[in-house]
């Protein structure tokens, strides 16, 4: 009896030892947490493993208040972020989230808050600091035509005080990597399912300074439909996150990279592109085409780029805007103008200077899918920008390959038409509007109504907008019936011709006034013409009205490639500029030049990051 409870003795007291070995060794913790390196948490980096320039320092079991964070600029002109820290989202991410950190470089991070023991009232306040490295940035690029991982940022004009403090997120894309571009849709034929393109999406602050990087990797994967396509349209909505899309979906992030959704496409459509956008009735618009569609000769045939879709919050499909049905699909006086060699994001240096005769536009032959062409099934309307006016809850497109900002109302019917009036049959001539000058007075454009004083002027003056991107409302310039309209006036067949020199080609940020009452239009502001070919953008771009610091927006986003045979010969570089100009002005506020990155600039974005923590 003696010897049998010997043996349970030795057996329990090894069961001890062998239990706390495993402890030892690695296993259950027991009541112990990972070691912090302050007086909470530890420090857990790339928390959702696609934003690698954040942090969450963990709150190490305590109840955290009155958080505030501080990431110390670099050198003696760093810029700081700083930002104060809701309680709801220390709960949300288990910590205080740190965003905006240099890449290589060990960040200075200080952050202050009130700790509480659970179910203690003490409370101890704590300001302390922590030091932080963060990983040099890597991208998936060519090999052969970029110097550098990233453009670089050079600071040619230091911003003012007014917009020193901004964040512009850089959203880029290249089509000359070999995994870009190999599916196209099958039953029926159409689309732009291989606009698939490696994008580059990144932040920098008012130095240049990068401080914020999306791990592109972990959302692209060319040989899956659902993951290939370009990231385009982003857009911050009212909680601070970003929304976007991609091929055949569309996501909400945060911006410590948390994912909120990732959906797929309604199934009535396909290949989103270019442009999403927040309402404020918290609702989404969303540029895409149609997955099957029957023509008026009976084919039936995947669109391209011709449709915009409204849904709620939930996914749900509120209503839907087929631009066939509304507009003339059929317009080709634009399409027969435009440079082939860039139409946008389609860079072919072999066409570079040539147009499109009418008779290739009107071959039964010409193929459906992403060519400038006309009809549903073909690249005719080209809409680059979606945005909604809650003046009379209508909505705003820019339709590039129609050089024309329009605007159209709730029940699909045509409010008014900003551009050139040729081509445009007679049911639609009473929505074109009427350029009138500063005094009110009528403004004559010549040849059909294409070449107007601005383009006749080496100083500049009116002209309408052509192959034009981002036809923005501006709430806070409109009143009533008067509304402000923003756009970048890309300048592609402008005067509806090619020049007789690639060097007199030019952009323009510009700012109408719209008279919808007298169907008139005063052209209010403009940037660019002065700064000629080394300015000009064929393609992409952004102008964009700024309320929190009452300024204009401008991303010139491929200046560079005015000379299309140069670029693609690598003897001329992309050089975009990012500018911001006090509201009215043309004097700079801020101008930075993007260079050696050789990678297509599409847009920029200004990010409010205490949106999304406070």
């Amino acid at each position: 009896m003696k010897k049998f409870f010997s043996s349970i003795l030795v057996a329990g007291l090894l069961l001890s030892v062998g239990v706390n070995s495993t402890f030892a060794a690695g296993g259950a913790s027991g009541p112990k947490t990972y070691n912090s390196v302050g007086k909470i948490g530890a420090v857990i980096m790339n928390p959702y493993g696609i934003a690698p320039l954040t942090a969450i320092i963990t709150t190490g079991g305590y109840h955290l208040e009155n958080v505030s964070v501080l990431v110390k600029g670099k050198g003696e002109k760093g810029i700081d972020i700083k930002y104060n820290v809701s309680n709801s989202k220390i709960l949300q991410h288990g910590g205080i989230p740190i965003f905006g950190l240099y890449p290589d470089y060990i960040n200075k991070i200080e952050v202050i808050y009130t700790k509480f023991m659970p179910g203690n009232q003490k409370s101890e306040k704590v300001n302390e600091t922590y030091s932080i490295y963060a990983p040099p940035i890597t991208t998936y690029g060519s090999g052969t035509s970029q110097k550098t991982f990233l453009p670089k940022a050079e600071v040619i004009i230091p911003a003012s005080d007014k917009v020193k403090n901004n964040l512009y997120l850089m959203n880029h894309l290249s089509s000359i990597l070999p995994n870009a571009g190999q599916v196209v849709w099958n039953h029926p034929v159409g689309g732009a399912l291989e606009w698939d393109y490696e994008s580059y999406v990144w932040m920098i602050d008012t130095n240049g300074d990068i401080r914020w990087q999306l791990d592109v990797s972990k959302l692209r994967d060319p040989y899956d439909i659902r993951k290939k396509g370009n990231l385009m349209g982003f857009d911050q909505t009212k909680d601070g996150n970003l929304l976007w899309g991609q091929g055949q979906t569309y996501k909400k992030y945060d911006l410590m990279g948390r994912k909120i959704f990732d959906r797929m496409l309604p199934r009535s459509y396909i290949d989103f592109s270019h442009h999403t956008e927040e309402t404020v009735k918290d609702t989404y618009l969303l540029r895409v085409a149609n997955s099957d569609m029957k023509r008026k000769d009976g084919k039936n045939v995947r669109t391209v780029r011709d449709v915009i879709i409204e849904l709620d919050k939930e996914g749900n499909v509120i209503d839907e805007w087929k631009l066939s049905d509304i507009l003339d699909p059929y317009r080709d006086n634009n399409i027969l103008a435009m440079d082939q060699g860039a139409v946008c994001l389609n860079i072919d240096a072999s066409k570079a200077g040539q147009t499109v005769s009418k008779e290739d536009l009107e071959d039964n032959s010409m193929p459906f899918g992403d060519v400038a062409g006309v009809g549903p099934g073909r690249n005719w309307a080209h809409v680059n920008s979606v945005n909604y006016d809650p003046y009379d809850d209508s909505i705003i497109i820019s339709s590039r390959h129609q050089s024309a900002v329009i605007k159209i109302t709730r029940d699909k019917k045509i409010k008014w038409i900003l551009g050139s009036p040729e081509g445009w049959s007679e049911e639609f001539q009473k929505y074109l509007l009427k350029p009138i000058d500063k005094d009110g007075k009528e403004i004559i454009c010549e040849a059909n109504g294409s070449k107007c004083p601005g383009y006749l002027n080496d100083k500049g003056g009116f002209d309408y907008s052509w192959t034009q991107h981002t036809a923005y409302v501006i709430p806070e310039k409109s009143n009533g019936h008067i509304r402000r309209v923003s756009t970048f006036d890309n300048g592609d067949s402008r005067g509806m011709e090619q020049p007789a020199l690639v060097s007199m080609k030019y952009s323009r940020a510009v700012e109408y006034e719209i008279d919808e009452k007298n169907m008139t239009v005063k052209q209010v502001w403009e940037f660019g013409k002065e700064r000629g070919l080394q300015w000009y953008s064929p393609i992409t771009s952004v102008t964009e009205y700024q309320p929190k610091t009452d300024t204009m927006m401008v991303y010139s986003a491929t200046a560079g490639m005015g000379d299309l045979v140069a670029f693609r010969k690598r003897k001329a570089e992309l050089t975009p500029y990012l500018h911001e100009f006090a509201y009215g002005t043309t004097t700079p506020e801020l101008e930075i030049k993007m260079v050696d990155g050789n990678i297509i600039g599409y847009r920029a974005l200004v990010v409010d990051y205490k949106l999304a923590f406070e």
